[in-house]
Parts: structure tokens; C-alpha cells; sequence
């Protein structure tokens, strides 16, 4: 194995967590996640060479998985081939468990694309600067979208 897949192999194993996370968001059951994780790893793979560490890898990695998953819903889009990466378990049915984040799940889908990926950074515990660089806006834009959709999360309770 080259370094680069070895490179590869270790982002993808420190970043699992975060991938599933964005999936989970998206996703209407674990078949689904586990397609969008593999157009994900998918697209990590094609840009990986590319990554020039201008960013933190987490954020780059927030940025692929997001714009995946935004893709992938847009386009309807399943891949018919399934791609392993060894040792890598699928982290939805431990998300799944929890029905405090059941019930945040299907709150925040009904959230238009772009909100669902702010929201699910923002309960990242990221701040406004690293949202802004992962989806393109200003920290004074991000705060205003993030109030608005609370206001929006609190109208369907």
C-alpha cells in the first residue's frame, strides 16, 4: 500500500464518525446512509490528492461530505457498487439508538439541504468562523441563518 492510500486509510478512520454524522442527517434509513458513505468516501478519494491542507482535514472533510450528501438528494442518485474499507463499522445504528436524536433527526429533515448541513455543524460544536469556511458564507451570515432556523425548528414543535 502507498503512502497516499495509507494517508487515506488513516483521514478516513479519524473522520468516520463525522461522515456518518452528515449521513445520518440526510439519510432516510441506514441503506441510504450507507450509500451516501460510500459516494462520500468516493469523492474523498478522487480530491484527496488534491487537498493541500489549506483547511484543517475535519473541515475538508465536513465540505465533501456535505456537498455529497446535498448532491446525492438532488439527483437521487444510488450507487449499485459497494465499496469496503476494512475495519470501518457503520457508526447509523449507534446514532440510531438514542430517541432524543431520533426526534432531532426528523425535525431537522424537514429542513431544506442547506439548513440541515449549518444546523448539523453547528451541533458539531463548531463556531460560526468554521461553519462560514465549511459552506461558503460570512460569520455574520451564519449567525443570522442559525437564528432563523431555530425560529423555524421551534415553529414545528
Amino acid at each position: 500500500m502507498c503512502n497516499n492510500e495509507k494517508d487515506f486509510e488513516r483521514l478516513v478512520r479519524q473522520q468516520t464518525s463525522t461522515v456518518y454524522s452528515v449521513c445520518y442527517m440526510f439519510a432516510e434509513d441506514k441503506v441510504e446512509a450507507d450509500d451516501l458513505f460510500q459516494e462520500i468516501l468516493i469523492n474523498l478519494w478522487r480530491g484527496f490528492e488534491k487537498f493541500r491542507y489549506e483547511s484543517r482535514p475535519s473541515t475538508w472533510v465536513y465540505r465533501v461530505s456535505l456537498n455529497t450528501c446535498i448532491s446525492y438528494k438532488r439527483k437521487r442518485k444510488i450507487s449499485t457498487s459497494p465499496l469496503e474499507c476494512a475495519g470501518i463499522e457503520s457508526a447509523y445504528d449507534e446514532i440510531e439508538r438514542s430517541p432524543q436524536s431520533k426526534l432531532l433527526h426528523q425535525r431537522i429533515r424537514l429542513l431544506e439541504p442547506f439548513d440541515r448541513a449549518i444546523v448539523l455543524l453547528w451541533l458539531e460544536d463548531m463556531s460560526y468562523e468554521e461553519i462560514g469556511a465549511i459552506v461558503g458564507l460570512s460569520v455574520k451570515a451564519v449567525g443570522v441563518r442559525l437564528m432563523r432556523i431555530r425560529e423555524k425548528l421551534k415553529k414545528l414543535q
